[in-house]
């Protein structure tokens, strides 16, 4: 942090003190969240506590809930497990969407302080109850992700009846938001299930665009053909396994389609996905789909192994006799400057990284 920005920060503790001490239940709150995390004055979780409950006796919401996330903890006061659950299900009770939902995932989770030894063990029926109650607010944010997480419960069968037509309402809610996790289990559950390949591929589709990284790779797969005389390499997930098997000859739903592969492959590949960078470097290397070009597929196939797959080693070692000192040094120059544009893409994202 450069001085100008601890002086901003300072500058911003002072005025929201001032405030606080005026009275101000916002004012309040922000002040214990500064105190909470250290921001523009030291830590002190015992401060942070004081204002919170200035804010929560004003009926402030989010100082509710982070007063009662201290006692939860033990953080600032005595650690309470009772009046941690009171004030948490307070704050859901008077209709906040982001509080029944966050309740729930508590419930659900039972995780970190919230589980036996802080306040909040497991429970799927009160995680289903609060999910349901966020899910039917008027709230488009944490409505959806109760949404999601309310067809998970009912896929599952935690908390309520197993039910998968009910699992899919409340993805079809969500997915129609634009939640990439239900457009995701909607195509799913439409290639599983129903067998409508067209419908299951529109919901990757859409998935995709919201950037889900387990998408990018069974979209790939949908438009697979064969790799390295047929088979296809290093599978992440059986699903995915299923999918590129019925895909490889083009499949229902989505045409042969060589060059489509490679451009998933590809968004997939950058976002450091080990399976992908196998898939395209197999494709530079038969060149189906993308120019053929042996250093790029070798380059690719370095960043899958320094990525933790070592399932084509053997390959690898095979493939580097047959390279000459000059390519096998250019090569590995690739292979750097790819993993430093990807690198570059996660933290700014861009187009897609250009082949030379």
């Amino acid at each position: 942090m450069t001085n100008r920005q601890e002086s901003e920060e300072v500058q911003r503790f002072k005025a929201t003190k001032i405030k606080a001490e005026q009275g101000d239940a916002k004012a309040q709150s922000d002040l214990g969240l500064m105190y909470d995390y250290g921001r523009g004055v030291r830590k002190n979780r015992k401060a942070a506590a004081k204002w919170y409950r200035k804010a929560a006796e004003q009926g402030y919401a989010k100082a509710q809930w982070n007063l009662g996330l201290m006692y939860a903890k033990g953080e600032g006061v005595e650690k309470d497990k009772k009046e941690a659950a009171k004030r948490l299900r307070k704050v859901a009770e008077q209709g906040y969407a982001w509080a029944q939902y966050k309740l729930g995932l508590m419930y659900a989770e039972g995780y970190g302080p919230y589980s036996d030894d802080g306040g909040l063990p497991r429970n799927y029926k009160k995680a289903a109850k609060w999910f349901r109650k966020a899910a039917e607010a008027d709230h488009q944010g944490y409505a959806t992700k109760a949404q999601y997480k309310l067809g998970e419960m009912y896929y599952h069968g935690c908390g309520v009846p197993k039910d998968e037509e009910e699992a899919a309402k409340w993805w079809r809610k969500a997915a129609e938001q634009g939640d990439a996790g239900a457009q995701y289990q909607l195509g799913e559950m439409h290639y599983r299930g129903v067998k409508d390949y067209k419908k299951a591929a529109k919901w990757y589709r859409k998935a995709v665009k919201q950037g889900s990284l387990a998408t990018l790779h069974r979209l790939g797969r949908m438009y697979l053909g064969p790799i390295l005389g047929g088979g296809t390499i290093a599978v992440s997930l059986d699903a995915l396994y299923r999918l590129g098997r019925m895909y490889r000859r083009g499949g229902e739903g989505v045409p042969k389609d060589d060059e489509e592969e490679a451009k998933w492959w590809r968004k997939a590949a950058e976002q450091g996905d080990a399976d992908a960078q196998i898939n395209l470097a197999s494709m530079y290397y038969c060149g189906r789909g993308v120019p053929k070009d042996e250093v790029e597929g070798y380059a690719w196939l370095r960043l899958a192994i320094a990525n933790g797959n070592e399932k084509v080693r053997e390959m690898f070692s095979s493939l580097e006799k047959d390279f000459t000192v000059k390519q096998g040094k250019k090569a590995q120059a690739r292979a750097l400057e790819l993993r430093r544009l990807i690198k570059e893409r996660k933290e700014n994202p861009k187009p897609s990284v250009e082949s030379p």
